[in-house]
């Protein structure tokens, strides 16, 4: 698999730390800046770099959807999620071509590299597959040096060995981890943190795990987006089928906030958008309208696929976590960190204007360093993308 970097994204210095003298800046809020992709799927030796705003772009069959679930898959492992949960069908995942080993086990390989405050900080996962599905490796290494490692050492134990940097009297701690989660996400609770190597050590392993888990699938649906719905927690699902319930819960909160998404909404809809509003039926359901002047509105059901897609992105995008079902880090302060949004066909439905104003949008707003874009595309999109500011597109080709 071959990967092409187009297009450039520099931080700002609202991101990034002031560099001293002979110090490079580092970010503050942790976030991931490459994916790689040893052995996944269609993917092998894959490096995909990732900027504040990154599009996926490449023909049918180049494994752009299959680098947004290996996202996917790290940041739900970071999480805490088991593997089964995580890898519901892990032989979906094997490259296909590859073999077995004489113990009849196959598997596959993906890691990351994470910026922050412990500088760059490198996560590499092996996980078999068959016959039964476990994790079998993870490195986590900080400027070339392993801090932690694991390793299946007994096939008829469902542990794997563990060894992390100490740097105490004892240079290196070991103890057995449970071979079906991120022994990276389980290194907090179990480092006590009283020698220079294992502060070291949680540093590097709380830098990965915040900047991994804070992540959030975005699939608009179009057709589950236009019905009434009851009235909720107003946080978005990924589908965006309770929209409706958000904007009522939320048109009250922030007019600022607000009007900002009105603009957008005309920016995006057909004719005239001059408010969003949202009404509690007398069946305990919400319905949500767009103004379209006085005395005028039309229900969002009524609105085309594109409007609909467009509208629920830049909720997204301008809402922010607080409106999201996200399960961010909570013992870090959410000014230290950044969500990223994971959107697996970003322009789908949308008209080549629409598409061009929701990536202004989108820029504008990663460009703050709170949040952050990982998208597949079409390659018109793409081609009108390179070279803007804020955008990074990679190209994935066979």
């Amino acid at each position: 698999m071959t990967v092409i970097s187009t297009g450039s994204s520099t931080p700002t210095s609202s991101y990034g730390r002031a560099a001293g003298p002979g110090r490079p800046a580092r970010p503050a809020r942790p976030a991931v800046s490459e994916l790689r992709l040893a052995a996944f799927a269609s993917h092998r030796r894959a490096v995909i770099p990732l900027g504040p705003l990154t599009l996926l772009a490449g023909s049918s069959g180049t494994g752009k959807s299959t680098a947004l679930r290996a996202y996917e898959a790290l940041a739900r492992l970071a999480a805490g999620d088991p593997l089964e949960d995580v890898f519901a069908d892990p032989s979906a995942w094997v490259p296909e071509r590859a073999g077995a080993d004489a113990q009849g086990r196959r598997g596959f390989r993906l890691g990351c590299t994470v910026q922050g405050p412990a500088g760059p900080v490198r996560l590499d996962l092996a996980v078999q597959a068959e016959p039964t599905l476990r994790v079998v490796g993870e490195r986590l290494s900080d400027g070339g040096e392993t801090l932690l490692s694991t390793a299946l050492r007994d096939p008829g134990r469902s542990a794997v060995q563990a060894a992390w940097y100490t740097a105490g009297a004892v240079p290196v701690t070991r103890a057995p981890f449970p071979d079906d989660r991120l022994g990276t996400a389980l290194l907090p609770l179990r480092v006590a943190g009283t020698t220079d190597g294992e502060l070291r050590v949680l540093a590097a392993a709380e830098q990965v795990v915040v900047a991994l888990r804070s992540a959030f699938v975005c699939d608009p649906q179009p057709r589950r987006m236009r019905a009434t719905v009851p009235v909720g927690e107003g946080r978005l699902t990924s589908s965006c089928d309770n929209l409706a319930e958000v904007l009522y819960r939320t048109r009250s909160q922030c007019a600022q906030r607000h009007a900002r998404l009105v603009a957008s909404a005309h920016t995006g809809c057909a004719g005239e958008v001059t408010g969003l509003t949202a009404e509690l039926l007398g069946d305990g359901t919400v319905q949500a309208r767009t103004e379209r002047g006085p005395g005028y509105s039309t229900p969002l059901g009524r609105l085309g696929d594109g409007e609909l897609r467009y509208l629920a992105f830049a909720v997204v995008l301008q809402a922010g976590p607080h409106v999201l079902v996200v399960d961010p880090a909570a013992e870090v302060p959410s000014a230290m960190q950044s969500l990223t949004l994971l959107a697996d066909g970003l322009d789908r439905s949308l008209d080549t204007r629409q598409t061009g104003e929701l990536l202004a949008l989108a820029a504008s707003i990663c460009a703050a360093g709170h949040m952050r874009l990982l998208a597949t595309v079409t390659e018109a999109t793409a081609a009108a993308a390179r070279g803007a500011g804020g955008v990074t597109v990679v190209d994935l080709a066979p």
